[in-house]
Formats: C-alpha cells, sequence, structure tokens
C-alpha cells in the first residue's frame, strides 16, 4: 500500500497525523509524497472554523473524482470527522475510512475492513500509545493530554475531542527519551489546556504533578529547549511562569490566548476569566520573565461585541504589548452554544475589524522585532528557505528566522545567529562563531553559472 497524508489545523492535528503514519508503515505502507502516488489517502481534518472545513469539503469533492478513475481508498480523520457535519460529507463524498480523534489506533483494522469503516469512539489506550520519534527531526510535539474540560460558548473542541484525560508522567518522559534519543533538540508539550494538566473532571489525579511540576521534569530530563501550547487564562498560575524560569531549558515564550479584551465579551464567551484577572497573569510572567516573548489569540466579531468591546480589546494589546497575534473573525461552528443562541455580525463589520486589528499587530512586531536587531539569539535552523543559499528556523521566543548558508554550518541545527534586520514578522542574521563574528556565507551562484556548472546531458 501507497499511503498520503494531508494535514490541516493546530500542532495536535500534527502530533496526530505522525502517530497514524507511524502506524501505516508498521503495517508495512510505504508514505508517498502525492494524491497521484498513492492508493490510500487519509486527511487529517480541523473543525475549529469555517475555512478548515470548506478546504476539506473541497479536497473530498477532487478525491471522489479520482475515485471515479482509478481504485483510491479515502480516509478522512481529526475533529471534523466526530462532528454529524463532516459524518454528512463523508457520506456525500463516499469516504471509506472515518476515524474521531480518539480511535485513531483503529487505523489497522479499518485497513483490514475492505469496505467503510468508521471509528468514532474515544479509547483509552490511545492515551497510553508512544509513538516512535520521527527521524531527522530537531524538534518534536509530544502530547501531554487530550481533550478540554472548558466549554467557551464558541467551541467545538469539546465535543470533538471529548473531555479532558491527561497522560501519565511516566509515559509522557518515556517518549520523551525515545525523542532525545533519535536527536530531538526542541520539544513543545501539547494540550488543549496545558495549564490543567494532571487535574481531570476538576479533580486532581493522584500521583500527578501539577503543570509547573511538569516542566521541571521534562526540564531535568537534559533536552535542550522546551515550549508549550496552549495555556487557558482561567488555569494559568504563578507557579508555571516561576518554573519557567527556574528551568533554563524552557524558552521565554508564553502563547496565553486572550480572544477579547472586553469583560462583557469574555462573559459571553465563558471564557471564566476577566481582562483584570488576565492582566493579572501578564503581570505574574513579567515578574518572573522580564525578556518574555508573548503571542496571544483573538477572535473579533464575537456575536454582540460593540464598537467600545473592539476598542477595549485594541487598548489591551497596547497595554500587554504582544510580541505576535493568531487573528480571526468569529466564525460561527455548528453544535455550539453561540452558533445557537447568538446572532452573527455582519462579515463586513468582522473584516473591517480584524483589518484594524491587523495593523495594530503589525505595528507591535515591528517593535519587538526591531529591538532584536543587534543581538545574539539562539535560533533552531531546520532546513533550506524557500530562496536559495539560505536557511530557515526560529529562536526560543518562535520568532521565524533566515540566514544565509555559512562555512561551517551549512545545514539543520542549533546555532548562535546576530540579528541584523527585522521586518514585522521575520528576522533575518548571520551564524557566528565562537569569537561572535559572522561566519563566512557560503557563495551563492548566479542562476546562469548554476546552469553551466552542471554536467552536460547527451542525447
Amino acid at each position: 500500500m501507497k499511503a498520503h497524508m494531508i494535514t490541516y489545523g493546530c500542532q495536535m492535528n500534527e502530533y496526530d497525523t505522525h502517530l497514524v503514519q507511524s502506524q501505516l508503515v508498521s503495517f508495512g505502507a510505504d508514505l508517498v509524497d502525492s494524491i497521484d502516488e498513492a492508493d490510500f489517502v487519509l486527511v487529517n481534518t480541523c473543525a475549529v472554523r469555517g475555512k478548515p472545513v470548506d478546504k476539506v469539503r473541497s479536497l473530498l469533492g477532487q478525491l471522489r473524482k479520482v475515485k471515479s478513475q482509478r481504485p483510491l481508498v479515502v480516509g478522512m480523520m481529526g475533529c471534523l470527522a466526530q462532528l454529524e457535519e463532516g459524518q454528512q460529507m463523508a457520506r456525500k463524498f463516499e469516504v471509506d475510512v472515518l476515524l474521531g480523534p480518539g480511535s485513531l489506533l483503529d487505523i489497522g483494522a479499518a485497513l483490514e475492513s475492505n469496505g467503510r469503516f468508521w471509528g468514532l469512539q474515544f479509547k483509552d489506550e490511545l492515551h497510553e500509545h508512544i509513538p516512535p520519534s520521527p527521524q531527522g527531526k530537531l524538534q518534536a510535539h509530544l502530547t501531554i493530554m487530550r481533550g478540554c474540560d472548558h466549554h467557551c460558548t464558541y467551541c467545538i473542541v469539546p465535543t470533538t475531542r471529548g473531555p479532558q484525560v491527561s497522560r501519565s508522567p511516566d509515559d509522557i518522559l518515556r517518549e520523551l527519551d525515545t525523542q532525545l534519543a533519535a536527536g530531538v533538540q526542541e520539544v513543545t508539550l501539547l494540550g488543549q489546556n496545558v495549564n490543567a494538566y494532571g487535574v481531570d473532571g476538576g479533580a486532581r489525579l493522584a500521583g500527578y504533578p501539577s503543570f509547573a511540576d511538569l516542566l521541571r521534569l521534562v526540564g531535568r530530563s537534559g533536552v535542550r529547549r522546551i515550549k508549550f501550547t496552549t495555556s487557558h487564562p482561567m488555569n494559568f498560575t504563578e507557579d508555571v511562569a516561576a518554573a519557567m524560569a527556574e528551568t533554563p531549558a524552557v524558552c521565554d515564550f508564553v502563547h496565553l490566548p486572550v480572544q477579547s479584551g472586553s469583560s462583557r465579551v469574555l462573559r459571553r464567551m465563558a471564557r471564566e476569566y476577566s481582562r483584570q484577572e488576565y492582566l493579572g497573569h501578564i503581570a505574574a510572567i513579567k515578574k518572573h520573565l522580564p525578556n518574555v516573548v508573548l503571542a496571544t489569540d483573538i477572535i473579533v466579531g464575537f456575536p454582540g461585541e460593540t464598537e467600545e468591546d473592539f476598542q477595549e480589546t485594541l487598548s489591551l494589546y497596547d497595554e500587554v504589548g504582544y510580541d505576535s497575534a493568531y487573528m480571526f473573525i468569529y466564525s460561527p461552528r455548528p453544535g455550539t452554544p453561540s452558533y445557537k443562541h447568538f446572532a452573527d455580525l455582519p462579515r463586513e463589520l468582522k473584516t473591517e475589524r480584524l483589518q484594524r486589528l491587523i495593523l495594530k499587530q503589525k505595528e507591535w512586531s515591528k517593535l519587538r522585532n526591531a529591538g532584536k536587531v543587534g543581538t545574539v539569539q539562539e535560533v533552531l535552523l531546520r532546513g533550506d528557505a524557500h530562496s536559495e543559499g539560505f536557511l530557515e528556523g526560529h529562536t526560543r521566543g518562535n520568532h521565524p528566522t533566515v540566514v544565509p548558508r555559512a562555512v561551517g554550518a551549512d545545514g539543520a541545527g542549533v546555532y548562535p545567529v546576530l540579528i541584523g534586520h527585522s521586518t514585522p514578522h521575520m528576522l533575518y542574521g548571520q551564524i557566528v562563531g565562537a569569537d561572535g563574528q559572522p561566519l563566512p556565507e557560503i557563495p551563492r551562484l548566479e542562476p546562469q553559472a548554476a546552469a553551466l556548472s552542471r554536467p552536460l546531458q547527451m542525447a
């Protein structure tokens, strides 16, 4: 079997894709790079917003056409598969395999069925499963929990991924050991709400550390860099910021979604905190981590949001001074309380507000990134950038960074980089040596010279 996977959505989906790919390989499948090469195509879906759902709908339509022309097994997994909306799409587009986020280990049974297979249960064995580490990668994701016990009125995740289940610390550390043995230098701890780790259904699990203590445990493993996402402000404790400050491996980067700067809108969202409580968390973070890099999520145009509410979001952005933000217009999702009970705002109004927020974000990102010019940043370089002769990666603060290839450091790795230029969304620099001086760049051939350097092909 030749299998090809397509992934939409969050880092949790990327982790789940790797988990399923490792299962497919263990069954003897070859992973291929395109639909044209594959006889099994599996789409990992996202249901948080309408746009990724539309992308899946379009893709499934294309795959149905391919199925009419040659043998092809089509599968759909992930959050959309768990919803009636996704199951209707599966019927319409003749999807053969449907796996919810809790039934990923059913992939073997699905392939053996030789017919339509739907697995939509939340199975406990998934939480104990330790996938092999990705090979040849310097960074890896590590799921510490699945599901969510919060019920924000706009969010479909509690339905698609079920209630919160924390993985045992022993399983987390065992998986981390496999990643370190494979050469991973940066690990990102994943969860719908990492701050609530070890407190499932409102009760502390016996023998489970708090999230702050889990950070300390992971920090003692020898891993070079630790990040985590995502945090819910309701469960944030100052001890998390203290653990970050005490643990050198933990990066000074915090993604703390606020969603709105208006306490009134936050109540309608059922976010369980106010503007002032959120700002209290930011103050605690900055107290322990003066050089912290802060990112957030913001939903623009939530039902009932007034211009005054939106101005409060803009003012909160200025008060915090975020380095970056993921910004979205509100997307009504069937099955959520806000979809059922609240009237949506006009799309033109939501789009106009989003554009104003984007301008605010660019102002702050430009200012924050400019402050990195002239400094030396530790950059994990993953490999080739889009431009030939350059490498791309990210700093400990998650800033995307581009450098020219340098003599003695022309591939993936963790390097000191002197930042020489910045834009609102990118840092540019040069790799430096032990003396702090830039390493010489590897000469880049001009396109014409590169063509002449290739051996002639004889007819």
